[in-house]
């Protein structure tokens, strides 16, 4: 990835279409990395996913010329504690992801991510003073309407996706009062994280029980990737949402949930019910109705 002059503003761009695109995409396909992965712990795999993730996150500063603003947060007390909180929420979320994929739950986690655009809006109307439009209150009731679907079918809160929609969505709305690009913000996140996920690989290895290096050869491979795996996608991400109008990327952002959705029905052979599929329903309604507010407004 190379730095280029952002089009401007509320107009697309093809490179920052391709950029979120590649993003997506490699995020639809990540149960497919991580399901591999089910025969390691979850904690061990975040662990490695921060390990592999800083030398591609500074590499990518390098050669963007952006190490400045990374030197600086790391020398400020409020930078540093603002990271902290970003980085626990999520090292939480990929720890449930990860746990969610190699547990058969691929479902919930397309529910979390669908959800959490609509969750998003309304953590804004509370928390920032967000007017919501009639439109909007009606995608958040008929996402409500479809949770409540769900959980009276399983009998309690699909709370596996609502722990990925309350992670990302926190996750989301800290980002924003970040003061710092989001390619320094996501390397000073797994800057913080390193000291101890090298902890607790070293113990790991100490006590015989790490997988990388002593488990199979194709797990210590895996491990190792678990850097461009997590690293690339988010960085591809930012530099295609900067080149995009918010309308692209608001419909956009359903390419990864409903490719975990086919990975887990088709793929996974995860059960889907009827009423699952009424609940899915409400929701992709939702959606729509949402995608046509964004793209109404812009």
């Amino acid at each position: 990835m190379t730095q280029s002059t952002a089009p401007a503003r509320n107009d697309d761009s093809l490179s920052g279409f391709f950029y979120a695109l590649a993003a997506y995409l490699l995020w639809g396909f990540l149960p497919l990395y991580m399901k591999a992965l089910a025969s390691v712990p979850p904690v061990e795999v975040i662990a490695h996913r921060v390990i592999w993730s800083v030398p591609v996150a500074l590499a990518v500063l390098v050669a963007l010329g952006r190490t400045a603003e990374l030197k600086a947060a790391l020398t400020s007390p409020r930078m540093l504690a603002m990271g902290t909180l970003t980085a626990a929420l999520v090292s939480v979320n990929w720890g449930i992801y990860v746990w969610a994929i190699g547990s058969g739950h691929a479902l919930d986690a397309a529910l979390g991510y669908y959800i959490n655009p609509l969750f998003s809006i309304g953590l804004g109307a509370l928390l920032l003073g967000e007017r919501l439009r009639g439109v909007q209150w009606l995608a958040i009731a008929l996402a409500a309407l479809g949770v409540s679907i769900l959980t009276w079918e399983a009998g309690r809160l699909p709370m596996i996706a609502l722990a990925l929609t309350l992670t990302w969505g926190f996750y989301a709305y800290f980002k924003k009062s970040l003061p710092i690009g989001p390619n320094q913000g996501f390397a000073l996140e797994v800057l913080i994280l390193l000291p101890p996920a090298l902890a607790y690989a070293a113990w790991l290895a100490g006590t015989g029980q790490g997988h990388f290096a002593m488990g199979t050869p194709m797990e210590t491979w895996l491990l190792a990737g678990c850097g461009i795996v997590t690293a690339g996608p988010l960085m591809l991400y930012a530099n295609g949402a900067k080149r995009l109008r918010l309308s692209t990327i608001a419909i956009m952002q359903y390419i990864a949930p409903t490719m975990i959705f086919l990975t887990a029905v088709f793929v996974f052979d995860e059960p889907f019910s009827q009423t699952k599929l009424v609940a899915f329903g409400f929701i992709w309604a939702a959606l729509a109705l949402y995608s046509l507010t964004v793209l109404r407004r812009s």
